[in-house]
């Protein structure tokens, strides 16, 4: 984990963030600035920076990432009528921390990408 990265830190438990999950791997919060009704971060307690810094061997913590968003969604009852799963990578997809994290987009009817 890195020292002065924010989700390192709420991972690490030295910032008060209620958790909707947490387990050996990840941990889940609200993000503090929604863009839907429902917008959750799964995020790994491994600091990863982005998509492109991994390398081959990581691809557990992906698919983890993914199945703990099923489980989230299930949990907020947004299965049914569906969810968006977002990963930003880089400056011009919006990615404003240097921490690889899951978006889950619900409640609402999302516009379209792009």
């Amino acid at each position: 984990m890195a020292d002065d990265c924010i989700f390192c830190r709420i991972g690490r438990g030295e910032i008060d963030t209620p958790l909707l999950f947490q387990d050996d791997r990840v941990f889940v919060v609200r993000d503090i600035r929604p863009k839907a009704p429902k917008h959750l971060l799964i995020i790994p307690k491994e600091h990863l920076t982005s998509l492109a810094d991994m390398d081959l061997g990581k691809e557990a913590i992906l698919g983890h990432l993914l199945i703990v968003a099923r489980e989230m969604a299930k949990q907020e009852g947004v299965t049914r009528s569906g969810y968006r799963l977002v990963i930003n990578q880089g400056p011009d997809s919006g990615q404003e921390l240097a921490h690889l994290h899951l978006h889950l987009l619900a409640g609402r009817r999302l516009g379209a990408m792009g």
